[in-house]
This record gives structure tokens, sequence and C-alpha cells, in this order.
């Protein structure tokens, strides 16, 4: 328990697939096709949190 950890936290990329499948079901209900903006910010949403993760394995 007196261990100290020195490498500094990490960073959660999984509110990015979350937030994706929010806004693009609201944005495809605007256009009348809710499951293609779901699916679209679904896509965006695993695009961005793979960035957010490849990120932060060269900051460590």
């Amino acid at each position: 328990m007196s261990e100290t950890n020195d490498s500094q936290p990490r960073l959660a990329g999984g509110i990015f697939i979350a937030l994706g499948l929010l806004f693009g079901a609201i944005g495809g209900i605007a256009m009348n096709q809710p499951s293609a903006g779901m699916m679209i910010g679904f896509g965006t949403g695993i695009a961005i949190a793979l960035l957010v993760w490849l990120f932060d394995r060269k900051r460590v």
C-alpha cells in the first residue's frame, strides 16, 4: 500500500462513444433517419475514442 505510482492517470475515451450515439440519434431524427444517424455517431465516437487511446499510449 505504500508504493508510489509515478505514472499519470489514464485518459478515458468511452464518453465519446456514448455521446456519438446520442448526438447521432438526435441528428438522425432531424433528418428522418435515426438508425443511420446513430450508426454514424457510433462510428465517429469509436474513431475519437481510438484517437484518445493512441494519444494516451504515447503519453506514458
